[in-house]
Parts: C-alpha cells; structure tokens; sequence
C-alpha cells in the first residue's frame, strides 16, 4: 500500500467544500497524528478523514483552528458514522484542539474488545486487530516518529494507511458484534467514549499541602511503629551487638521476620497478608506488622510520586481511564489508579474544590444488591429493598425469625458478610474467617440466609450450573464473557460457578454505571459543572459554588433514571452530598 491515494490539505479555503462531501457519506473513517500523548502539552498535528472513496490529510500545523467550523459541524453529529481505533485518545485532541467533540462513534478498539470476551490472550492494537479481524499485515513502525517537523512520504503513507484500514474493518466487527448478540452493549459502549474523555480532560484537584501533610503523619508513624516492631521482634535474639542489644530485623525479609516470630512462639508457614489477618487479633505483634506493612505501601503508592501526575499546564490530575478495565465491563484508571486511593478521609480529603466550587458526590446504594433482586425476582428481597430501611438488619430479621429492632450487632453483620460475599461466590469457609465462627456455624447461617431468599439461592445456583454448563454469562447489555476454563476440573468448576454468578451481576453494574456517564454528561452540557472521578458505584461532579444545588437534583435523577432502564422492578437508591472535599 505504499502507492495508496490521498490528499493532503493545507488550504482551509478547502475546508467547506470537504465538509459537504463527508456530509453526503454513510461513515467516516478518524484517525489523528499527535506531537505526544498528553493533549495539553502535545499537539495535533494531522486530521485524517477517509470515505469509501477518498482519503483527505489535514495539516492542522498549517490550518487553524478557526478554519474547522464546517468540520465541527459534520463530525459532531450522529450521522455519519465515524470509525475510529480507541477514539478516546483522538477524541481528546479533538475536543482540546479543535473544539471538535465527536458523536456517533463506532471504536473498533472498544469492539475488538466486546467481541474477546474476557480473552487474556489477545491483543487490541490496530495492528494485531486488523491482523486478526482482516488477514493484513499492518506496519506501525512510523507512530513513534517524530510528527512535529517536516512530514515525510512515509509519514503521510502511514497516516493515510490507518485511516483507510479501518473502513473495511468495521464492516468486519459490526458484522461480529451482530452475531455475538453485542451490538447492544456496544452502544453502550460507543456512547460513552466522550463523556470518559471529558472526565480525563476535566482531571481533579488535589489539595497540595494537605497531601504532604498525609505524607508526614505516615512517615512518622511509619517510623514509630518500625521501632516498636524491632523491639517486638528482637526479643530473645541469640545474637547480641557488642553494645548488648538484639541485632536489627529486616522487616522486609519474610525469612527474618518469621524467624523472629518463631521465637516469640507463633509458628507461621509464611506471612503474607491473608495469614497474618487470621491472627491480628490474637497477637498484637501481628497487629502491628500488618500496620508497618499498610502504612510502607502508603508511602510508596500514595506519596510524593502522586504529585508528579499532577499536569504543570492545569495544575490538576487527569488520569488515564480504560473505558473496559475488566472482562464486567468496569472501569479503570492508572495514571494514578483513583480506585486505589484509600477510602478514608485523610487521602480523600486531600481531593478537592477549587476556591468557589464545590464537589457532588453521588452513588448507588446497595446497587449489586438490587441487581441481584431484579434477576432473582425474589419477592422477600424486593420488599426489603423497597422500604428504604436497613437492609443488611432486614435481611437479619428474616434469617433469625425476629424484629427489625431485636436485630444484634453480630447478626446484622452476619446478614452483611451473606448479602455482599454470596454474590461474590464466598463458601462456608470464606464466610467462617469473615465472622470468625466455625464452618459449621457458617454454613448453617447460609442455609437460614437461602430460607429467607429462597428464589436468590434458586437464581444463585442456576447461574452458577450454567457457567459450567455453557461456559459464558452475559450482563442486562448482553456483554458477553467466555470462562477459558475446565469444567471437569473440580477446582475449575468451582470458579466457573463462582464467575457465572458474580459476571452478571457486576457486570449489569457496570452497564448501568456508563449509562448513568453518558445520561449525566449530556445532562450537565451547557452548565458550570462536569464529571471529574468515576469509582466503580460512584461518580463525582465538580460545580460552581452558586449552582451547586440546582445541580445535585440533576445528579440524582439522572443516575436512578439510568438505572431503570435496567431495573425496572427494582427501587433504585443514590446517596449524596455536596462538599468541599471528596
């Protein structure tokens, strides 16, 4: 394809002319050539545009953004298509540099995706894709040259080559995508490229001082509870300094840290985390080992090396979101992960509004719950979600045979560990260590769990044979994942069975969850407020100080509208409240 046509234009007196044509076609094929990866400190340097019959290069060095007005108009419509490979990233350059925010999109990135169905195999670069999809080599030697000098025939060959590529590509994937039942899922997806790109543009604020203020408390107790470790630890030692103090312990050694631990008399085969947890209760040294290990973690996961994300042009922190972080559809961040953030108030206060804005911050309530009684249509379930009261003291009540109001502390956070670890697949076993009581005790507060919701143990256990049986389970969308496991294995079989009863149920969440992005983006357009985080159930809004309350009631409704359109039987809850911090 080195002779393949294409025009390069550099006169936006072509611009209107070009505008009219691409009007006229059924889709559009997008790519973009960039300076870098960062939109405010890179720029955009080629626009490519091809149709099924001509191919057009725009030099956005030598056509300024003044002159795209005909463009923005064609490619911010719903109609034509227009195809891109992780549009995202074009479309936050668009967005930045142009003015130009993309509608109706087909990503053959995100369908590639979709149509893996949880594969960890194979790969969604445009070059394995269109190797997989189409049969055809396709070079990617020229992406990382460099774009902001003089364009070679090589470079504009390849930028051409990309554009026209993804034409006969997404004839291909929406052809695939109809005949894995996934086309449903797939708008879903494609709608909701945007709105995550304007949450990456958006970024967060973080709170500068206050963060290193964190950064401080944990050092010093960091240190603290090292020095109280080495004396726990050192007692007893065989070997003495020539001062008479115990040798120091490496803390970071498992080797040497069991040892010592030997000597104190706990016997440990090792020390990783879910071992020690079993006896942090028992032995305050334990206790105090699990401490030292969260608060070193916190120093190296959430220290100073937060605040290099922070981008010098904005002063704020826009992470890198996977619109399909997991075979359930979540969504992810790195750069830094926001999921990971601990969720406590001395890191989340540390994320906050701008001086005369505030933060909504809104999720679901209980919302896997209330997919699990939407698919089990449990009429216990429904009637305990439906009255707004304590759901975990309910489902206590019912299991127990008593009053909402004779409901003990213990029971109810029994009821808990069922309500959320069953949907997770936790057997007697995890449940015991949970609640520390035996197995028996455990299995036997399952048993009266499943009398109380007897159509949720009925869906529980259909879910799960199913899972062996077929190998699959789809979400309320149809995003479908395939289990690449054994079914006569016993130990494969046991994890089918727990995948096929959590898979629909997370994933359902996750449908609902980009739903309620795309509702809300569109909700919020042409008003003082954005979406700037997005955790799992939980979204968070930044508002001017003046409107903030008029924008809460918009939040609120339009994540419970979202939600309807996948739980129909089911009330659907969001808790909210406006702040100055996360």
């Amino acid at each position: 394809m080195s002779d393949i046509d294409y025009r390069l234009i550099v006169d936006p007196d072509e611009l209107p002319a070009l505008a009219g044509e691409l009007r006229a076609e059924p889709v559009i094929a997008i790519d973009t050539e960039t300076t870098g990866l960062d939109p405010y400190r890179s720029r955009l340097r080629l626009l490519q545009l091809a149709t099924p019959g001509k191919i057009r290069i725009i030099d956005c060095f030598r056509v300024g953004r003044e002159h795209f007005e005909p463009l923005r108009a064609v490619l911010s419509s719903p109609k034509p298509v227009k195809i891109a490979h992780n549009a995202r990233f074009d479309g936050r350059f668009l967005c930045c540099h142009l003015g130009i925010r993309l509608d109706g999109i087909f990503d053959t990135y995100l369908a590639s995706l979709l149509l893996s169905a949880g594969s960890e195999v194979d790969r969604h670069g445009l070059e394995p894709v269109v190797q997989r999809y189409l049969g055809r080599p396709l070079s990617k030697e020229a992406q990382l040259s460099d774009w902001s000098g003089e364009l070679s025939r090589a470079q504009l060959d390849y930028a051409a080559r990309d554009a026209a590529i993804l034409l006969p590509l997404y004839e291909v994937l929406r052809d695939r995508l109809d005949e894995m039942d996934l086309l449903v899922a797939a708008d879903l997806e494609f709608d909701c490229i945007m709105p995550v790109a304007s949450i990456e543009l958006a970024g967060v604020h973080l709170d500068i001082a206050r963060w290193r203020e964190q950064i401080a408390r944990n050092r010093e107790a960091h240190e603290r509870v090292e020095r109280e470790l080495h004396q726990d630890l050192s007692a007893g030692a065989s070997q003495m300094s020539l001062f008479g103090a115990p040798e120091p312990i490496n803390l970071d050694s498992p080797a040497q840290v069991r040892e010592a631990l030997t000597r104190l008399g706990i016997e440990l085969d090792d020390t990783r985390e879910g071992r020690l947890h079993s006896l942090a209760g028992q032995y305050p040294v334990i206790a105090r080992l699990l401490e030292h290990r969260h608060l070193a973690k916190c120093l190296s996961s959430f220290g100073e090396n937060i605040l290099e994300f922070i981008n010098p042009v904005t002063g704020r922190i826009h992470p890198d979101y996977r619109q399909i972080g997991s075979p359930t559809g979540r969504l992810t961040s790195s750069s830094p992960s926001l999921q990971q953030i601990p969720h406590t108030p001395e890191y989340r206060s540390c994320f906050s509004a701008p001086a005369g804005r505030k933060l909504i911050i809104a999720d679901y309530s209980q919302i896997e719950m209330r997919i699990l009684a939407e698919f089990s249509r449990d009429e216990a379930l429904l009637t305990a979600l439906d009255g707004g009261a304590d759901l975990h003291r309910q489902t206590a009540a019912r299991m127990f045979g008593l009053q909402v109001n004779q409901i003990t502390d213990r029971q109810r956070e029994s009821a808990k560990g069922l309500n959320y670890g069953l949907i997770y697949g936790m057997g007697a076993e995890g449940l015991a260590a949970r609640l520390d009581v035996s197995v028996v005790e455990a299995r036997g507060l399952i048993e009266r769990y499943f009398e109380a919701y007897p159509r949720v143990a009925r869906w529980l256990e259909d879910a799960g044979e199913e899972a062996v049986q077929v190998g699959r389970a789809r979400t309320a969308s149809g995003r479908l994942w395939i289990f690449r496991l054994d079914p006569t294995d016993p130990a494969q079989q046991a994890t089918l069975r727990r995948l096929g009863r959590n898979a629909p149920i997370q994933g359902t969440s996750s449908d609902l969850f980009k739903r309620a992005i795309t509702l809300l983006d569109e909700a919020l357009g042409g008003r003082d407020a954005f979406i700037v985080n997005s955790i799992h159930d939980e979204l968070v809004v930044e508002a001017a100080e003046a409107v903030a309350g008029d924008i809460a009631p918009i939040v609120s409704r339009t994540m419970i509208s979202a939600a309807r359109e996948f739980l129909p039987c089911v009330p659907v809850e969001v808790d909210l409240i406006v702040a100055d911090h996360w």
